[in-house]
């Protein structure tokens, strides 16, 4: 239990170097820290020190299960993070052959995106012919795109779009088409503004961006020309008229009246296919908002039911049950706003990759040479790409499997702690062992014991049966006390055997007690030995990595 709380990075006041002999007050007293450092450790079972010296195992072994798996989960942490320190130190110092190939081909990817940057540079196509016109900086800054061909605001070429899609925000019913078509209209008027202060930037020539560009410029002049040339030929037909017969005015006027009234007839029908639609959507909607109101009303129900039922116990659980409800209706007003958010990005982004399509069918072959150079060198660069990605996956099973082989091999402080727990059983063994021989040797003292009252009762018993009878004369008395005399005698060189056994095996103990106190001195003097190499060792490999850090004189 030890080992393993040393393991999980916390302390414990206690070295068990020193202390493989332990006396039941320091048994007691490391069972304590033990118990002690195990709510720091946050350990979900409860132990007390009686149970870890008393070994009741039903409490013992889910808290030193649990220290294990903390022990090992806490070996793989640090695994982790020397392992990727050492890979860092080696690749600060070192390169792989794969490194430097990689390196390589970056080089050549970065000189080919350089080139075709430099080629697709900016480009000037227009050019201001006075600058001191413009005032504010918006409109500079939307001059100085216009003259590289970017545009800011909307584009003539999507006005057709725009206006298609206001008709049908229109026919939705909503009043934001108006306001997106002026906005289109104003930002067009802004730019044919600053477009007809530009020239184009070409060799001499005139191209049809150019002549696009002023015929739109002059839109609004051919217009006005265009009513004022309708105004002169409705007055010239006019005075013509007065000269015709009632006949011919009359047939004018009908073919006029009937041309309006065709006219009006189709705005009719284009209305009333609108009423048509919107009435359509209206239907629609009223059934959305019965929908809606019917779903409210019984929202409504639920929540008074729940508000009826609601008390001091259940209090915090409606309460949480309201919270989840309200974020439930967030997250799904936030989830239609995202989708209709995507549509509207895929819708642009579709129109520019049409955009961009129509512009690439007007690009030279030179382009389109340049086009399938890059493509040919992206197809290579990603198969060289695929076969480095194989090598590393290759390279990475190999390293998983020589980390296995080195898992396998027991670390120095394995290795210690293997000693330590052959020690501990030593000792035990040693302690239960030395228990049985007192046993023995108990048993022994007492089977002799016996042995000696047994011969001095029998003794006794002879002396009490043969008295009577050996003083009924003088002759046995006399015999009677001869054999008194040598028993006694008998009893006294048993005696004098039984002290000088005694004398020798205490002097025997004494020896093996002074050889036993130098062995431990010596046990104690090993282990202050191998604690002391080790630590030399680790300075050993600490001024090591200094010096293999320290840059070549």
């Amino acid at each position: 239990m030890t080992w393993c709380v040393t393991t999980c990075n916390f302390d414990v006041d206690v070295d068990l170097l020193f202390q493989e002999n332990s006396t039941i007050g320091q048994k007691i007293s490391l069972t304590e820290k033990i118990v002690s450092v195990l709510p720091r450790m946050k350990c979900p079972y409860h132990i007390e020190p009686h149970q870890i010296q008393g070994l009741d195992f039903i409490h013992v072994f889910p808290v030193v299960q649990w220290l294990v798996k903390r022990a090992i989960e806490t070996r793989e942490e640090f695994g982790d993070y020397n392992r990727a320190f050492a890979v860092s130190q080696f690749h600060k110092q070192h390169r792989t052959p794969d490194d430097l190939s990689l390196e390589e081909s970056q080089r050549h990817l970065a000189a080919g995106v350089r080139s075709v940057k430099e080629q697709y540079a900016p480009r000037r196509k227009y050019r201001r012919q006075h600058q001191a016109e413009l005032t504010d900086e918006e409109s500079r800054v939307h001059s100085t795109l216009l003259e590289y061909g970017q545009k800011l605001g909307v584009a003539r070429s999507q006005s057709k779009d725009v206006g298609e899609k206001s008709d049908v925000k229109k026919k939705d019913g909503a009043g934001v088409g108006d306001d997106e078509a002026l906005r289109h209209a104003a930002d067009e008027q802004r730019m044919q503004a600053l477009m007809g202060g530009m020239l184009a930037a070409q060799e001499g020539r005139l191209t049809a961006s150019a002549v696009g560009s002023i015929v739109g410029r002059q839109a609004e002049e051919i217009q006005q020309m265009a009513s004022q040339y309708a105004e002169k030929q409705a007055e010239l037909q006019g005075s013509r008229g007065e000269r015709l017969t009632g006949v011919q005015q009359h047939k004018r006027l009908l073919a006029s009246l009937q041309k309006q009234i065709a006219s009006q007839t189709s705005q009719l029908e284009e209305v009333q296919s609108k009423c048509a639609e919107l009435k359509l959507k209206y239907d629609d909607m009223q059934e959305r908002m019965q929908a809606a109101s019917d779903y409210s009303a019984r929202i409504d129900s639920e929540v008074a039911a729940l508000g009826d039922i609601e008390n001091s116990d259940n209090k915090e659980v409606l309460q949480r049950l309201r919270d989840l409800v309200a974020m439930n209706e967030s997250l799904k007003k936030q989830e239609q706003d995202f989708r209709v958010h995507c549509r509207e990005e895929m819708a642009r982004l579709q129109e520019e990759l049409a955009q961009l399509k129509m512009e690439d069918v007007g690009d030279t072959s030179e382009d389109q040479e340049r086009s399938k150079l890059i493509r040919q060198q992206h197809d290579t660069d990603s198969e060289k790409l695929q076969k480095l990605r194989i090598l590393l996956a290759k390279k990475s099973r190999d390293t998983a499997t020589l980390q296995r082989r080195i898992d396998e091999v027991p670390t120095r402080a394995e290795l210690s702690q293997y000693q330590r727990r052959f020690v501990e059983l030593y000792n035990q063994v040693s302690s239960k062992l030395k228990e049985t021989k007192q046993f023995y040797t108990l048993y022994n003292t007492l089977d002799d014991t016996r042995l000696y009252l047994d011969k001095e009762v029998n003794l006794l018993n002879s002396i009490h049966d043969n008295f009577a009878q050996a003083m009924a004369s003088a002759s046995t008395k006399e015999q009677f006390l001869k054999q008194f005399e040598q028993i006694v005698e008998g009893v006294k060189q048993n005696r004098g055997k039984v002290e000088k056994k005694k004398q020798e095996t205490k002097m025997k103990r004494d020896q093996l007690s002074d050889n036993y106190l130098d062995i431990v001195e010596k046990q104690r003097l090993y282990f202050k030995t191998v604690k002391d190499f080790k630590e030399e060792c680790r300075k050993n490999e600490i001024l090591l990595a200094k010096l293999a850090r320290r840059p070549p004189q």
